[in-house]
């Protein structure tokens, strides 16, 4: 019951049947004909074990006074052969068959009854469930909270759009409909019944995003401005090694409005693969250390925390700032090490995996985290980063610039840092306003310039020759230009030579215990190291040693490996500029942003890009909208908006982004009118009937309340 989130009365009232079943009529043994579903009561004539060269089946007849039928079961245990005597009264239900021995029905659902017991009253419920929880069961406690759940009206009437049934009418209807009713308008989610949950699941998470958007209000946070003629903020823009563009600079001069004020800054940052978050990030982490704070940047995976360690590392230390690296595989006394200078203030900025969050860190005074890809992140990580960030603060300290004479001054108790989520799966319209509704958005809608457009071509998986074949023509292109190795260093700014161009190859991970697609990883590189003599060919996967994947990296990073296979560990943050041809192995089992993402990994330098879809038939219609719309679109926010129209918001958001899904009712695509109705009660509904209001949101929502805050 846990597991299915049923703790309340009111969870159970709210967990509405998948399905129904009829079970208020009974059909005569006569009049049944292959493929019905239907029940039947009879007596049962004799049950026995039959064999069959592979296995056992029970076998029993049931007879009423127009016919007989046979029930068989292929999985059964010794008490229902004792259920099954001859002579008892059964009812039975199931899907019947045309049988060698005549019409049967295949593991039936199968009671026993007295003579005269009453047939249901209403369609029997068919309830979400888990493999140990009988629907038996569940359906007795289902009406048990029904008959105790506090369901009387909360809502003030100028509150409910007009003409929908109460709260209790409404659930009552749905959990137990009358025979009359056809199972089609059950479905029908634009009936009244429906069109009240919706309403109230809106309304609902309307005001508790309301409430978590108050609550912050009132939450103290530093003030940081660059100030001064020489502030790092300034000195940082100033030798950045190109120019930003317009869209960069409103996000930042967002992001700089936000951060001088007293209150935290809670804002999302989206942009495309390759708008120049990490930049931005920059200059926000610039802004927070000249003000005499500490920054925190915490990133999915060790690849992309390295990425942007090297970044940060390339910008911020020529000018003074000490930066920390803190990730899982760092232990012993370099781990040590960094946790002093973090724990001291000496280390400016903080940048790393999950292991930023960890008990045995504590900073001296945290005045800015930045989370990327935020929603890798499960929504447990995204609340202990919160309560993190606080945790450690100290009574008695002044705001100010960090001190000459030694460490800086702890931060005073109360302070919430200012937050930055950054992503590059860009959110629909719809959903930021209904799922982020709380947060601030900014977008960066501009790519900068010098990026090549993506070119992305379909080929089925037995053209994989002539693929190959491309890959042996572009690892050759450039090889005059010079020894790739002189760029070991990551960085082709001080080269005078220019390495050729490079390939990736991804083969699918659904799951790292899957040796299969481990196999698969490994029989591509193989397969290409023959195909390439003379080439270096690389691979990587998520269950390498740390140091393996850097070293790996470092090597494709720096030139001298041309072609990388890998898994979707390379989804995300890498950045390597010569990379201009992206091959993505059955890429029918990626989803869209996913394979979105991937294809970012290219297009990232001057030279043209292509990303090659192979897939395997036959293709399920998802798979061809999905990559229908890779091979018609770049645009990242066009991209997820079909990826909206294909999986549908419960899906989009995920239950790693929210936690539990937090709508399970409404849909966003066709409840707009639903949707606006909400939003105008939301804004008046608190201030005029705060308990109401509050009564509400706990009905719905709950312990899931704290989600919000992530």
């Amino acid at each position: 019951m846990q597991k299915l989130g049923l703790a309340r009365d009111i969870d159970l009232a709210l967990h509405l049947p998948l399905r129904y079943e009829d079970e208020t009529r009974i059909t005569p043994i006569a009049e049944l004909a292959d493929g019905d579903t239907a029940q039947v009561q009879g007596e049962i004539r004799d049950c026995r074990v039959e064999h069959s060269r592979t296995r056992r089946h029970l076998v029993a007849r049931v007879r009423d006074a127009t016919g007989e039928l046979v029930l068989r079961w292929l999985n059964f245990y010794p008490s229902q052969q004792k259920q099954l005597a001859a002579g008892r009264l059964v009812r039975v239900r199931g899907e019947v068959r045309g049988g060698f021995l005549g019409l049967e029905i295949v593991h039936p659902a199968l009671k026993v009854v007295e003579p005269g017991a009453p047939l249901p009253r209403s369609l029997t419920p068919v309830y979400p469930s888990t493999a140990t929880l009988p629907q038996a069961y569940l359906r007795k406690a289902v009406d048990s909270a029904l008959a105790r759940a506090s369901l009387e009206e909360i809502l003030p009437p100028a509150a409910l759009p007009p003409g929908l049934p109460s709260l209790r009418e409404a659930l009552l209807w749905l959990h137990h409909p009358t025979p009359e009713t056809s199972f089609a308008t059950l479905e029908d989610r634009s009936h009244p019944a429906w069109q009240r949950l919706k309403y109230e699941e809106l309304l609902a998470q309307q005001l508790s995003q309301a409430r978590a958007q108050a609550e912050r209000a009132l939450l103290q946070a530093p003030p940081l401005r660059a100030t001064g003629p020489n502030h790092l903020r300034g000195r940082l823009a100033a030798v950045l090694p190109f120019t930003l563009t317009a869209a960069q600079q409103r996000v930042v001069a967002e992001i700089e409005r936000d951060l001088a004020l007293d209150k935290p800054m809670h804002r999302l940052l989206q942009g495309d693969v390759g708008s120049g978050k990490t930049v931005v990030a920059a200059l926000a982490a610039a802004t927070a250390i000249s003000a005499g704070w500490q920054c925190a940047l915490m990133a999915p995976t060790e690849i992309l925390a390295e990425q942007h360690f090297r970044k940060l590392v390339g910008w911020l230390e020529p000018l003074g700032v000490r930066i920390a690296w803190l990730t899982g595989s760092r232990k012993g006394k370099g781990r040590r090490e960094m946790l002093a200078l973090v724990a001291s203030g000496e280390a400016a900025l903080v940048v790393g995996t999950h292991a930023v969050i960890q008990d045995d860190v504590h900073f001296a005074r945290l005045g800015l985290a930045v989370v990327d890809e935020q929603h890798r992140f499960g929504v447990e990580q995204r609340l202990a980063l919160r309560a993190k960030l606080g945790a450690h603060a100290e009574d008695g300290a002044n705001l100010g610039a960090t001190s000459s004479a030694g460490p800086p001054p702890a931060a005073p108790r109360g302070l919430e840092p200012h937050l930055l989520m950054m992503t590059a799966t860009p959110i629909p319209r719809t959903l930021a306003m209904t799922y982020y509704a709380d947060l601030d958005v900014s977008s960066l809608d501009e790519l900068p310039p010098g990026r090549t457009p993506i070119v992305t071509k379909l080929f089925a998986d037995d053209k994989r020759d002539q693929v190959i074949a491309r890959i042996r023509a572009e690892v050759a292109h450039g090889d005059a230009g010079g020894d790739a190795g002189a760029v070991g260093s990551g960085s082709a700014s001080g080269s005078a030579s220019t390495p050729g161009r490079q390939v990736y190859w991804v083969c699918p991970l659904v799951d790292e215990s899957e040796h299969v697609d481990l196999q698969n990883a490994t029989a591509t590189h193989a397969e290409l190291s023959a195909a390439l003599p003379g080439t270096m060919v690389g691979l990587l996967h998520g269950r390498m040693p740390a140091a393996e994947k850097a070293a790996v990296m470092s090597l494709f990073t720096g030139g001298q490996m041309r072609v990388l296979v890998a898994t979707t560990v390379i989804e995300v943050g890498v950045d390597v500029p010569a990379a201009s041809l992206m091959v993505i192995e059955h890429a029918e089992r990626f989803g869209l942003a996913q394979l979105h993402q991937l294809r970012g990994r290219v297009g990232r330098g001057a030279a043209a890009s292509v990303c090659v879809l192979l897939f395997s038939g036959p293709l399920s219609p998802t798979a061809k909208d999905r990559l229908r719309a890779m091979a018609e679109t770049n645009d990242g926010f066009e991209i997820a908006r079909r990826d909206l129209e294909i999986r549908g918001p419960g899906e989009f958001m995920g239950a790693r982004q929210s936690g539990d899904a937090l709508l399970r009712f409404a849909d966003l695509a066709t409840d707009n009118a639903l949707l606006d109705r909400a939003r105008e009660v939301a804004a008046w509904l608190p201030r005029e009937h705060p308990a109401l209001a509050a009564q509400h949101v706990a009905r719905w929502l709950g312990s899931r309340q704290d989600y919000l805050k992530a």
